[in-house]
């Protein structure tokens, strides 16, 4: 383990994942990422140089920690932890984690939608697993996933200066052309490539 992981791997206060009691906890521990993204500084960023704005592998360890820490590991990934996720993407100009944070946020996004429209979802450990295929969990048809969560996914991709190429791939492939009409989901597709 490269010395920057051993140092992010160590507990900090509210981030260690014991310290995760519930969902709201960890939504609110993906917000100190999130501003050790923006700041570059913070408790996610000590002992390694960070800049400002950039995502790394260390960065997307923390919330890989938090998402699938002990109290939260069979309950489904919240809308507030997936916009704090949809936060800390939108604050990263820079990545350098080689694609992990995108495979990560599809996971937690699709988890959450799934689970919100009432289908089973395995718990996180298995789903946000870089080693697990989204397409082995995910729903695979918009009759199963309920408008309002797609419409909320649409809504937080829409206008977005880096889009999630998984994600919105898994969206095209539920949603599918013939099966909702796209008036119902205004400008899904409205988001750069």
């Amino acid at each position: 383990m490269p010395a920057s992981t051993a140092k992010a791997a160590e507990p900090i206060g509210a981030l260690e994942p014991s310290m995760i009691s519930c969902r709201s906890t960890a939504a609110q521990a993906l917000t100190v990422v999130r501003d050790g993204v923006i700041t570059g500084e913070g408790p996610t960023t000590r002992g390694r140089v960070h800049f400002s704005r950039a995502l790394d592998a260390d960065d997307t360890a923390w919330c890989a920690r938090i998402l699938t820490a002990s109290a939260v590991e069979h309950q489904p990934v919240s809308r507030a932890e997936a916009e704090a996720l949809f936060e800390i993407n939108d604050a990263a100009a820079e990545r350098s984690d080689d694609g992990r944070f995108d495979d990560l946020l599809a996971k937690a996004v699709v988890h959450h939608a799934a689970s919100a429209s009432g289908l089973p979802v395995p718990p996180r450990t298995v789903a946000l697993s870089p080693e697990t295929a989204i397409e082995s969990w995910a729903p695979a048809q918009a009759a199963s996933v309920d408008t309002e969560v797609l419409e909320w996914i649409a809504s937080q991709m829409r206008g977005k200066r880096r889009s999630n190429r998984t994600l919105l791939s898994l969206v095209a492939t539920i949603v599918g052309a013939a099966t909702l009409p796209l008036a119902q989901l205004p400008n899904v597709f409205d988001i750069g490539l």
